[in-house]
């Protein structure tokens, strides 16, 4: 299986047409290399968004509306998935109810189909049976820092992964 670190960047808690945009998908391999990467900034798909919400992400809504055309980036990131997943891709991420649920949505509503199909691993939950603690942090492992940047992000997350795989955790 290949390991797909993903963060998402969103302008509001849930998506859909009718409710709330993701705005910002990054992505990167968990290799130890951390050099097969996605980044795509997405246009929003409704009306409706929060001000503190997108204000997370560090752009404005006049600057989103000039982002790419969702359907297109979904398209191309379903490709990227397919290219660089040696065979069945795992999604994974530090927010795995946020994150997948966005993703997922976009990949459905978009293309008809997810890449990652119907599950994912989130770092947190991976940690703590490591250390039979579920209190226990692991962002400490991160070596790129947590920007919001979706990239960024993702890459930290990738490098956390990999430490963890260094401690004894199969990939």
């Amino acid at each position: 299986m290949s390991l797909i670190v993903v963060d998402v960047e969103s302008d509001g808690p849930i998506p859909g047409t009718d409710e709330y945009s993701m705005i910002a998908v990054g992505a990167a391999i968990v290799d130890g290399k951390f050099d097969k990467t996605f980044r795509a900034l997405l246009r929003p798909i409704s009306d409706k968004w929060v001000p503190e919400a997108l204000a997370i992400s560090g752009y404005s809504r006049e600057q989103t509306l000039a982002f790419e055309d969702p359907e297109g980036v979904m398209r191309k990131f379903a490709t990227w998935v397919t290219d660089v997943s040696q065979d069945r891709p795992v999604f994974i991420s530090d927010n795995l109810a946020f994150d997948w649920m966005f993703t997922c949505w976009y990949f459905h509503h978009f293309t008809s189909n997810n890449p990652f199909g119907f599950s994912g691993r989130r770092i947190g939950d991976i940690w703590a049976g490591m250390r039979l603690n579920m209190r226990t942090n692991w962002r400490h492992l991160r070596e790129t820092k947590h920007s919001h940047d979706t990239l960024d992000d993702a890459k930290g997350n990738a490098e956390a992964m990999w430490k963890m795989h260094l401690m004894g955790v199969k990939l």
